[in-house]
């Protein structure tokens, strides 16, 4: 049986593509991460234009999605534990 996800039990694991044109702009995104409690570990790529997000239990999808969008940035696909979600 395949395992559709990287998360354990404890933890939740966000995917998210990104519209970013500079390093300004993962950056901004890479703040904001940072600052949020829960969020265990994150990359944020602008080669890639997406930004993958390993957070504690209580962390839900919808606050990391809308820490993003303050940012500005838009999102076009977003996917919590290995299944589609909307953005």
């Amino acid at each position: 049986m395949a395992e559709t996800t990287t998360s354990s039990p404890t933890t939740h694991t966000y995917k998210f593509a990104i519209n970013m044109n500079c390093s300004g702009c993962s950056g901004a995104i890479e703040r904001v991460l940072k600052k949020m409690d829960g969020i265990q570990s994150y990359t944020v790529s602008l080669e890639t234009q997406s930004a993958d997000i390993i957070a504690t239990e209580g962390v839900e999808y919808e606050s990391v999605l809308e820490k993003i969008k303050k940012t500005g940035k838009k999102v076009t696909r977003g996917e919590a534990d290995g299944v589609e979600k909307g953005v």
